[in-house]
């Protein structure tokens, strides 16, 4: 899905209380010190994670960065980790996620990417999932520059590697690239996911292409 960052509703699910456990000794993470209101009026920036669709929570000038990356890829790690104690499982999570129409909360991948990228706005940022695995820092300071330009790196900060991230949990933190459908999404799943429009939408808008028959 989608992981946006606003800045100024957070997933409630296992997996963002699983991940918060991980990740607050790694990068720093913490509980939400007051209602969003009062944060967009603090002085200081908050950056406040979730995977939900852009919905009234979210005010049309808060300033976001949304993580994006192939939805195939995408719906394939999501799947992955809700089957992680049952992995027999992995193809009926992955078909729900496809099929999912929920217009609250997550929704389907295409819904999701749409309601944060439309209408565009210089405010609402994209990080590709490729960029920030292959340069980090340097793609990250480029879109927090565009944001926030009095906001400078900390000095001596330490970007955990992923054989790091994979030492606290291999699961969690799995192959780390892009890809991944190309062997772990079945074809009759690959093509129920291009069967949505929503989807084929998205893909178009971040540049990921349908393939050509007989072809990636």
């Amino acid at each position: 899905m989608s992981d946006c960052r606003i800045l100024d509703n957070n997933t409630q699910s296992k997996s963002a209380e699983h991940s918060a456990i991980i990740l607050r000794p790694l990068v720093g993470h913490t509980e939400r010190p007051a209602p969003l209101d009062e944060l967009r009026a603090a002085p200081d920036s908050h950056f406040i994670k979730t995977h939900r669709q852009r919905d009234p929570n979210v005010h049309e000038d808060d300033r976001a960065i949304c993580l994006v990356r192939d939805g195939r890829d995408a719906l394939v790690s999501w799947a992955r980790q809700a089957s992680e104690d049952d992995p027999s499982r992995y193809e009926d999570e992955l078909r729900a996620k496809i099929l999912s129409r929920s217009a609250t909360g997550t929704g389907s991948w295409g819904s999701n990417i749409l309601s944060w990228l439309r209408p565009p706005a210089p405010h609402r940022q994209v990080l590709r999932y490729e960029d920030l695995t292959t340069a980090p820092a340097v793609t990250v300071q480029a879109v927090i520059a565009a944001l926030i330009p009095t906001l400078t790196p900390l000095v001596g900060a330490v970007i955990p590697s992923l054989a790091e991230l994979r030492q606290a949990d291999n699961q969690f933190f799995r192959r780390g690239r892009t890809g991944t459908h190309r062997d772990e999404l079945p074809d009759y799943l690959h093509e129920l996911f291009w069967s949505r429009a929503d989807n084929r939408t998205a893909m178009h808008l971040l540049g990921y292409h349908m393939p050509k028959p007989g072809g990636e």
